[in-house]
């Protein structure tokens, strides 16, 4: 191990870092467009509250690879979106943000579950109070809901998080240059080092996954809403 490790050490730590920036990108995006997802589900407006729960439902019971194909050869290679300037590192540079893109789309889903579970350990009792002193919904949803929702559903969140870290690795079937597809390279080329390879891909995810586990769930903790 210590020979394929030292084979494949300053590659490793590239692909790795890819897959970090993957999750960042994709979190921070879920997290903006679950909001907003979740502001629909729970305003007065039905037809807002319908497309919400529909796009919900949809992405929620749609395979990931699915999604990422779709915004590889539906969006770029059909439409010709394009997600990076033009330069030599076009291709793995709009790779990349495609499957940024994916996994933004695909996560938001999750977000917004999550985030309505938040919402309703929000007493009833407080949006009402909001709306008898004339506050406007965006206002109570802003100022008085979403905060406390937040808090609620920080757990909820980092176990998204966590889902989302473990899911880039679908990026590599649009030749995305992260963790699991170095992986495979690896294994091309050193079959006869199975269970090594498999033994410091798995260590790593453990590395970043574990950590957000702990800090989600102590933040969880400390944010909590007292009752």
């Amino acid at each position: 191990m210590t020979e394929l490790f030292a084979e494949i050490g300053p590659s490793l730590l590239a692909a790795f870092w890819v897959t970090i920036k993957l999750t960042l990108f994709s979190a921070l995006g879920a997290l903006i467009l679950g909001t907003i997802l979740t502001a629909m589900r729970v305003c007065p407006v039905g037809i807002l509250r319908s497309l919400a729960a529909g796009y919900i439902e949809l992405l929620r019971n749609t395979p990931l690879t699915l999604i990422v194909l779709f915004c590889s050869i539906g969006l770029y290679q059909n439409l010709g979106l394009a997600l990076a300037p033009e330069n030599d590192d076009f291709i793995v540079n709009n790779n990349f943000w495609l499957a940024v893109l994916g996994f933004t789309l695909y996560t938001a889903a999750f977000v917004a579950e999550s985030l309505r579970s938040g919402i309703n350990t929000v007493p009833f009792g407080q949006a009402e109070a909001a709306r008898s002193l004339g506050l406007t919904f965006g206002q109570v949803f802003s100022k008085i809901i979403f905060p406390q929702a937040l808090r609620a559903a920080i757990i909820p969140l980092g176990n998204t998080a966590i889902a989302l870290t473990k899911n880039t690795t679908i990026a590599s079937i649009i030749g995305v240059g992260e963790a699991s597809l170095l992986m495979k390279e690896t294994l091309e080329n050193n079959a006869n080092l199975l269970f090594p390879t498999f033994g410091i891909f798995a260590l790593g995810f453990v590395a970043l996954t574990l950590p957000m586990g702990l800090l989600f769930g102590r933040a969880g903790l400390n944010l909590a809403v007292r009752q």
